[in-house]
């Protein structure tokens, strides 16, 4: 992988931000944002940052594939490039897309690189607070260039700190995750933006993130920074993540003891 990769798509996540997705926080029309699913909205700035990053992306490696959230929402099929050989790129272009269009805060753009059916890097800006993190397979991963560990220490059992997306968990699951929170220290309720929640983890405001659905360009590039800076993310039964793999249940936490002692808490793993 080419040295100056990491900071090519790095600085193409920061052009588009500052050229197409910041300028148009709170200052969307009606007109700006429609619904593309029920319950599921997409607006201008979604749709050009998509445009914009794609591009870049295609250039930057040549003969490669762009899996984007808003071109499958046009096509599905692109999903399928999700196990093919070659160099596959997964984009989010606003993650936290319902914050964003309300004018709230937190949202994100996100990549990840898919290398021969692999992860292989990935990439998480929050814009407004001007943060990035980066991340090569077996590489380190690191927040604002500065490497960062997330195994460095683990609180005691009742003093974790994390969130539980509890929206669309199965019933019987949801009261489990509720009744199992005040174990383990402090369940948050999220921030509905799953960049924002793998930043948190890397930076040691909490140590788990519990979701329902996992969508790759919502988790790709989160799970990948998180297990490169010696985190865990494992689907509810321990089997491993892989972003082309359709399902539900993803747990992903700061290490494998806390992986641990949160299944068992809240899952009863």
């Amino acid at each position: 992988m080419a040295d100056t990769l990491i900071d090519d798509v790095g600085g193409l996540l920061r052009q588009a931000a500052d050229q197409v997705v910041v300028p148009l926080f709170r200052k969307l029309d009606d007109s700006d944002v429609a619904e593309k699913a029920p319950g599921d909205i997409v607006t201008v700035a979604d749709r050009r940052a998509e445009e914009m990053i794609s591009a870049a992306l295609r250039e930057l490696r040549p003969g490669s594939v762009v899996v984007g959230e808003e071109a499958v929402a046009e096509d599905r099929g692109l999903l399928r490039h999700l196990r093919d050989g070659g160099d596959v790129w997964i984009v989010d272009p606003i993650d936290g897309t319902a914050n964003f269009a309300a004018g709230r805060r937190p949202f994100a753009l996100m990549v990840a690189l898919l290398s021969e059916g692999r992860p292989a890097a990935a990439w998480v800006l929050d814009p407004l607070a001007d943060t990035l993190a980066t991340s090569r397979a077996g590489e380190g991963t690191y927040v604002d260039r500065h490497r960062v560990r997330t195994d460095e220490s683990t609180p005691e059992f009742g003093h974790l700190r994390g969130m539980a997306m509890t929206r669309f968990l199965p019933t019987a699951t949801r009261d489990r995750v509720n009744a199992g929170g005040d174990r383990l220290g402090e369940l948050l309720p999220g921030q509905h933006c799953a960049g924002r929640e793998y930043l948190d983890i890397l930076v040691g405001r909490q140590q788990f993130a519990l979701f329902w659905r996992t969508l790759p360009w919502d988790h790709a590039p989160g799970t990948l920074l998180v297990e490169c800076a010696g985190g865990v993310a494992r689907r509810f039964d321990g089997a491993d993540y892989h972003p082309a793999d359709e399902g539900h249940g993803l747990l992903v936490a700061a290490s494998e003891q806390i992986w641990n002692d949160v299944s068992a808490a809240l899952l009863g793993g």
